[in-house]
C-alpha cells in the first residue's frame, strides 16, 4: 500500500507527506473514516512513508529494504493489533497468532486498489459467527512490543485496527502508552466509528477524518480498474455514496441484487396479501442462504425501504437506484410513507440483530413476513 494506489483523498496525501518531512510526528494518530473510504490504506502508506529511507516528497520508494520489509508486511518495528476471535483449542489467544493469516489476507485484499471491512477479515479466519474483539490478553503484548528496542527503523509503530473494539484492559494500557509515550515511536490507529473509542485516546490523539471518495475520483477509478462504461461506472458510483467497497460490491454481486431484489418484492407482496402459506416458502427459501447471505439481504431491505420514502419527495437527485430498483419503486414507494417507515426500519434492524446472535434464521424470516402484514397496511 503506497500513497499512489488510494483512490482520491489527496489533500489528507498532501497533509500527511508534509508534515513527515517536516518531522512533525505526533505520537497517536487516530484515522476515522467508514468502511471503503480508504482510511487503513492511508495510515498504512503513512507509516510506510515514515520508514523509507529513499521517500520522495510524495510517495515511499518501494524498493529501500524498509519499503521491502512492508512489502511482506514483516518489518520488525511495524507491530499489528487487530480484532479477532479466540480459540484455546487451536492456541489462537493473541493477535500474534494470527500473524500468517493477517499477513495474507493484507496483501491480498490490499493489491489494486482493493478495500476490505470486518466481515471479510472475519470470513478469512472462520470466526464461527463469534464476535470479534482485542482482548484484555491483548495489553500485556502491547506492552512487550513497546519495549523491544529499535532495530532498524526511525520510528517504531504500533499500528492499531478498530480500537472501538478493544477490551477495556486494553485501551486503559493504550491510553498510558499515548499519555507517556516511548521515544520515536508512532501510534496509528484505523477507526470506523471513532465515537466507541475511549474518549480520553481521542482526546489525547490527533484525529485524521476520512471523508467519501469524491464521485467523479470514484468513477474514474471503477472505468480504470473494472472496464465499465462511464455511464455505469457514475451509476454505481451514485448508488455506491463514495464507497469503493460498495462499488466494487455492486460490480461483483448483481446476481445477488437482482436474487434480493425478487425476495424484496415476495416478501412486500406476501405482507399486503396476507397468504401466510407463499410466507412459509418465503422463510424456507431464506434459511437455505448462509448467514452473510441474510444480512446482506436485510441491508438491502432496509435500503429499499429507505430510498422508496425519499421517492415520495419527487427528488430524483436524492434517490440511489439501480434500474430495475427503480422500476419497481415506481408503484411501490406509495405503499411506504410516514405512518409506517419508522416501524418498517426496526422490523428489518430487529432480524437482522437476530441473525447476527445465531437465532433460527427460518423463524427469523416467517416471524418478519407476519409483523409486515401489520405494518405494510398503515
Amino acid at each position: 500500500m503506497f500513497f499512489k494506489d488510494i483512490i482520491g483523498q489527496d489533500i489528507l496525501k498532501e497533509q500527511l507527506t508534509e508534515s513527515a518531512r517536516k518531522g512533525i510526528i505526533p505520537h497517536a494518530r487516530l484515522f476515522c473514516g467508514a468502511e471503503g473510504t480508504g482510511a487503513f490504506q492511508l495510515a498504512f502508506a503513512y507509516t510506510r512513508y515514515l520508514n523509507c529511507t529513499h521517500r520522495s516528497e510524495t510517495d515511499a520508494c518501494g524498493k529501500c529494504p524498509s519499503c521491502v520489509k512492508y512489502n511482506a508486511l514483516a518489518h520488525p518495528d511495524l507491530h499489528f493489533i487487530f480484532p479477532m476471535v479466540q480459540n484455546k483449542t487451536k492456541k489462537k489467544e493473541v493477535c500474534d497468532d494470527y500473524m500468517s493469516e493477517w499477513r495474507d489476507f493484507i496483501r491480498k485484499q490490499t493489491s489494486g486498489h482493493t478495500y476490505f471491512n470486518l466481515d471479510m477479515w472475519l470470513s478469512r479466519i472462520d470466526s464461527e459467527n463469534k464476535q470479534a474483539l482485542i482482548y484484555s490478553a491483548e495489553s500485556d503484548r502491547i506492552i512487550h512490543k513497546m519495549n523491544l528496542r529499535i532495530y532498524e527503523a526511525e520510528y517504531r509503530i504500533l499500528f492499531i485496527w478498530m480500537p472501538e473494539r478493544m477490551h477495556t484492559t486494553c485501551a486503559n494500557k493504550l491510553l498510558k502508552l499515548i499519555e507517556e509515550p516511548y521515544a520515536n515511536t508512532a501510534i496509528v490507529m484505523v477507526t470506523e466509528n471513532p465515537g466507541m473509542v475511549l474518549n480520553t485516546i481521542v482526546s489525547r490523539s490527533q484525529s485524521i477524518f476520512v471523508r467519501s471518495i469524491e464521485q467523479n475520483i470514484l468513477t474514474a477509478a471503477l472505468v480504470e480498474k473494472w472496464d465499465v462504461e462511464e455511464s455505469e461506472a457514475s451509476q454505481i458510483t451514485h448508488i455506491s455514496g463514495g464507497n469503493y467497497l460498495k462499488a466494487c460490491e455492486q460490480l461483483t454481486v448483481e446476481n445477488n441484487r437482482a436474487y434480493f431484489l425478487e425476495q424484496f418484492k415476495t416478501l412486500m407482496r406476501n405482507g399486503w396479501s396476507r397468504n401466510v402459506t407463499a410466507m412459509k416458502r418465503f422463510a424456507e427459501e431464506m434459511a437455505s442462504s448462509g448467514r452473510d447471505r441474510q444480512k446482506r439481504f436485510l441491508e438491502f431491505c432496509q435500503h429499499q425501504i429507505r430510498e422508496n420514502f425519499i421517492k415520495r419527495l419527487d427528488e430524483p437527485q436524492l434517490n440511489y437506484f439501480s434500474k430495475e430498483e427503480a422500476d419497481f419503486a415506481e408503484k411501490f414507494h406509495t405503499f411506504v410513507n410516514e405512518r409506517n417507515i419508522f416501524d418498517l426500519m426496526n422490523e428489518f434492524s430487529l432480524a437482522g440483530r437476530h441473525i447476527a446472535q445465531n437465532v433460527n434464521s427460518k423463524m427469523v424470516f416467517f416471524d418478519l413476513s407476519m409483523r409486515i402484514i401489520v405494518v405494510i397496511k398503515k
